[in-house]
């Protein structure tokens, strides 16, 4: 395969990742526009919300390892038609029962996007130090449409009809179908043994209520149930594993502490950049006052940072090793992040330079736990160890909006002063809430409490983020990597 063919097979496999990442984001700023059109009842639209991630995170080990099993390209070209059409379905749904069963649908479909690409990635650059730079493209991709989700979205609700949010989805799938099956190498495992049933059950039976428990643990039993439920099938899914002579996914992968602790790595990582995106977009738009638009726009620093990671990935890998390098990003995204609490109060420019480090470090840290996991199982083995990425990732973003969601509301709660005669319940609920009953300067007391809880905020995942890089120091190799020579 030649290098100009690699490097355009990269680019169908980005604009993939880009775009699922963007349907991760986006969905939040079309709940009123689609709740004023189809009327779904609250329950209605928490499933909205949740099926998509509960079906992508469930079905990611599975379709890892049938992607091995039947080809990467296949699985992926097939996912593309189904999130396409699924696309379809969930742009024109008059219903908020089809709007949910469409979500599903695009949740099977992702899930069958996402271990092909790093796959496919893990199989077109055989060669370590160019593969580095590809992830870190792929990397940059996932960051960048978590970034731009929001933008994407303001512009399109400002517009268009709630549906278009789904509607992008179709061209860039037609385009992905059809420059995948000129571009794209078939690979699969030569020897993939016998599908097991039981462990393709349990994977899902560990993973999905695991991500209920913690999209719901203000919930009373969601969360002893959900963790319950998850240990439990999880340590039986690791002994069927450990039992047959073809395990779905090589658990004695996780006794290496480089290879776990690039995994806990990548999941703090993606914890801090999701979270940080939550609370930040509703501080533009809240506390700052700037519209959807412009609030989107204020967070490219973060994304144009992370596209500088592509240059100089391999020379900070060659000189650094990758342990050290992982906890170099990690420790500049904390950096980042106490930057942003510090400058929450003050002039706009700072609150932007804060957002640089953050994307330099995350996609620092990305790239290299990426590359370090996917390498760490051989070729033929690629979509069940890429799969272990990806629920990485999942459980990074589910974690950052929940965990560091839930303590920001805390936060303001405890904090805000609720005006006498005021509506208590609305004003407590949350920022937006308050803002809509709250005259201008009892407003400003309720902005002053929000912001007070994302400086609480933003300064836990800094503490976070360098816990992360401290044990990366100590337990990833920092074995130096070759520079990879220029894209072309």
């Amino acid at each position: 395969m030649t290098k100009t063919r690699r490097w355009a097979a990269l680019a169908v496999l980005a604009a993939v990742v880009l775009l699922l990442a963007i349907d991760g984001t986006v969905l939040a700023l079309a709940v009123p526009a689609l709740t004023r059109s189809l009327a779904p009842t609250a329950e209605q639209i928490l499933w909205i919300g949740d099926v998509y991630s509960l079906a992508l995170a469930g079905l990611l080990v599975l379709m890892g390892n049938l992607a091995d099993r039947f080809g990467r390209k296949r699985v992926l070209l097939i996912g593309a038609v189904a999130f396409g059409g699924a696309s379809l379905v969930a742009a024109f749904s008059t219903g908020a029962e089809a709007l949910i069963a469409a979500r599903l649908l695009l949740g099977v479909a992702g899930a069958t996007l996402m271990p092909s690409t790093l796959s496919l990635i893990r199989n077109i650059f055989p060669d370590a130090a160019e593969r580095t730079r590809a992830i870190a493209i792929w990397s940059t991709a996932f960051g960048a449409g978590s970034a731009i989700g929001p933008l994407v979205g303001g512009f399109l609700l400002e517009h268009y009809w709630w549906g278009s949010v789904f509607l992008i989805n179709v061209p860039v799938m037609v385009l992905v179908l059809v420059s995948g099956f000129l571009l794209l190498p078939e690979s699969r495992d030569p020897e993939p043994g016998r599908f097991d049933v039981l462990s393709a059950v349990l994977s899902m039976a560990t993973v999905v209520p695991l991500v209920f428990a913690i999209k719901h643990m203000a919930f009373d039993g969601a969360l002893a149930a959900g963790i319950t439920i998850g240990l439990v099938s999880g340590v039986l899914f690791v002994r069927r594993q450990k039992m047959i002579t073809n395990p779905m996914l090589d658990v004695d992968l996780f006794r290496s502490p480089a290879f776990s602790g690039a995994v806990a790595a990548n999941v703090i990582a993606i914890f801090a950049l999701t979270g940080l995106l939550f609370f930040f977009s509703q501080y533009l738009q809240f506390a700052r006052g700037h519209s959807p638009l412009r609030a989107g726009l204020a967070e490219l620093p973060a994304t144009l940072a992370s596209i500088v990671v592509v240059a100089i990935i391999g020379v900070t890998a060659s000189r650094l090793g990758h342990g050290r390098a992982i906890a170099l990003g990690l420790a500049l995204a904390g950096a980042g992040l106490a930057i942003v609490a510090a400058a929450a109060t003050g002039p706009f420019a700072w609150l932007l330079l804060g957002l640089v480090p953050i994307g330099l470090g995350i996609g620092l840290a990305m790239t290299l736990t990426g590359d370090a996991i996917i390498s760490a199982a051989p070729p033929r083995k690629a979509g069940s160890v890429s799969a272990i990425t990806e629920t990485a990732n999942e459980l990074g973003v589910v974690l950052g909006i929940a965990v560091l969601g839930s303590l920001l509301s805390y936060v303001y709660r405890a904090n805000v002063v609720v005006p006498p005669g005021q509506d208590e319940a609305r004003v407590r609920d949350s920022l937006g809430s308050a803002l809509q009953v709250l005259g201008p300067e009892d407003a400003q007391v309720a902005k002053d409490a929000f912001i007070y809880g994302m400086q609480t905020t933003s300064l836990v995942a800094a503490a976070l983020a360098v816990a992360a890089a401290v044990l990366a120091w100590a337990v990833i190799p920092s074995k130096r990597a070759p520079i990879p020579s220029t894209v072309g």
